[in-house]
């Protein structure tokens, strides 16, 4: 088969432009990868090419059947890319490089070469890190699912244990299942894993789905197993058997068995549905059957003289890359507005008659809250001697993903029941704009213990109960504003046994009044 030079020297070119134009949101993925969850990032391309080498010849044989659907969606990605540039949010701007590497191979290859290239190009959306919110949110709920299940693997072996949240309580050691024992370090690699076997998997459609997506029930479950075994491994041997190597090794080992359980699932399917094939005639790990290649794109000897026009909307789409080179280099040079503010070290503990003693946090957890300044404080005055906790997370930036944790996902892995939950209005406290402060009120309970949460996000200027809602201003301010800061408020005051939650409000409400009028200082509008 004849090299054509001219594809060759135009693909390389347009490797370079998609690299320049989107340098930042690429590098910041590949720092993602270094996260454990995401390490299986650096095998993603390198899989989706081995899928395109696999299929050459049939897509040497398409040169100059491009679609000019192909050079709208460039035009749309690079868009899409642009406004993700201008909010300064990566994971937008990561998406809109997909959008334009699907439209680049569209504008080149027509939509018969798409049937060849759909599934290795669909599989790079798994190099690319979840966001930040959803990212915390899944977390937070595969702890609280591992915990129990987990919980319920150690009482198997006869052991008292009492779960309190993420907190497996095995009398003499409590075991806390933490943001890495989720099960995403799991989850996301094998999700990956997954696809790949649907794809090789030549079974009805309806089974492939049922393989991926048994990939959640499976990292639940064989999770869930390993904190188990280490609670039953530390009640007999002691705490050094949930740390170091042994922890991590059993993390491996649980790996290792999500996949065996993934292919006797393949396998139990062959057996019911596909008696008279052997397992290997079902499963055939190749990037197209054959005769299908051959049936759709013809005979390689019939075409061994290659065109050398490239298509016309190929063409328009590398043009417009190559226009997008300088305003990339513009927009890159937009730098992030962080306004000034005071730093809570010096946030008054004497307000009015309210007194504070600042608390400390564990090291453990401001690295994973990952907040640029915070105050927790408990508070007290000669009428309320029951102290009120009041905590603020402040976030300089939240254009990489950090971002405050919503308590309404944090509470119940601390072991708190959500008994009531609504908005309230403080009357007395002017928020921003003039209007009266509305927080979210939540009413949570342990055991005997109750509390009263106040809690909302203040982000430029304004002040929003709504998780969703503080995602998209985040967006808007980005693009209109050029800012990214904001915070989390949090106040909570133990209930007495007995008392009314109306008593709690009474009291929060007070130290609002006095304390509310000092925020801004700390939390810029």
């Amino acid at each position: 088969m004849k090299i054509n030079y001219k594809f060759v020297g135009s693909l390389l070119t347009i490797i370079l432009l998609l690299g320049f134009v989107f340098s930042d949101a690429l590098i910041y993925m590949e720092k993602n990868w270094q996260r454990e969850e995401y390490s299986h990032g650096y095998l993603i391309p390198l899989i989706s090419f081995w899928f395109i080498w696999e299929n050459k010849s049939a897509l040497a044989r398409l040169i100059g059947q491009g679609s000019w659907a192909g050079f709208v969606l460039v035009a749309a990605g690079l868009l899409f890319g642009l406004i993700g540039e201008l909010a300064t949010l990566y994971t937008i701007t990561q998406y809109a490089f997909l959008i334009v590497l699907f439209g680049i191979c569209l504008a080149y290859t027509g939509w018969r070469g798409m049937r060849l290239l759909w599934f290795p190009l669909t599989y790079l959306i798994f190099m690319i890190p979840l966001p930040n919110f959803l990212y915390n949110n899944l977390s937070s709920e595969l702890q609280l699912i591992s915990s129990q299940l987990g919980v319920a693997v150690i009482r198997l072996f006869g052991i008292s244990v009492f779960l309190a949240g993420n907190v497996i309580d095995l009398g003499n050691y409590q075991l806390q299942v933490v943001e890495a024992c989720s099960g995403l370090r799991y989850l996301f690699p094998l999700a990956s894993f997954c696809f790949l076997c649907a794809y090789f998997f030549r079974a009805k459609l309806w089974m492939r789905v049922v393989i991926f997506l048994s990939t959640l029930p499976i990292t639940v479950l064989m999770n869930s197993f390993r904190i188990g075994v280490i609670g039953v491994l530390v009640e007999n041997w002691g705490i050094e058997q949930a740390e170091g190597f042994l922890h991590d090794f059993e993390g491996w080992v649980i790996f290792i068995g999500c996949l065996g359980v993934l292919f006797v699932e393949m396998w139990l399917m062959v057996k019911l549905f596909y008696r008279d094939k052997k397992f290997s005639e079902v499963f055939v790990i190749k990037a197209m059957p054959h005769s299908e290649t051959e049936e759709s794109f013809g005979s390689e000897s019939n075409n061994s003289d290659l065109t050398t026009a490239l298509p016309k909307p190929y063409m328009a789409a590398a043009l417009l890359l190559l226009i997008a080179v300088p305003l990339s280099l513009f927009i890159g040079d937009r730098e992030e507005l962080t306004p000034d503010r005071s730093r809570f070290t010096t946030f008054p503990l004497q307000i009015d008659d309210w007194r504070g003693i600042e608390v400390g946090m564990g090291q453990e957890y401001i690295d994973a809250l990952k907040f640029d300044d915070y105050i927790v404080a408990n508070y007290t005055n000669h009428q309320h001697h029951e102290p009120i906790n009041f905590y603020v997370a402040y976030y300089a930036s939240q254009r990489k993903g950090a971002s405050a944790h919503s308590p309404k996902s944090c509470m119940p892995g601390d072991g708190w029941r959500i008994g009531d939950f609504t908005q309230r209005t403080i009357s007395g406290v002017d928020a921003v704009g003039g209007d009266p402060l509305r927080v979210n009120r939540a009413v949570i309970s342990k055991g005997e213990s109750q509390q009263l949460v106040y809690y909302w996000f203040q982000q430029r200027g304004r002040v929003i109960t709504n998780e969703y809602l503080v995602k998209w201003f985040l967006f808007w301010d980005a693009l209109t504003k050029q800012r990214t800061d904001g915070a989390l408020v949090r106040l909570v005051i133990s209930l007495n046994r007995g008392e009314d939650a109306s008593d709690g409000d009474k009291k929060l409400d007070a130290f609002l009044q006095a304390v509310y009028p000092r925020l801004s200082a700390f939390v810029p509008n």
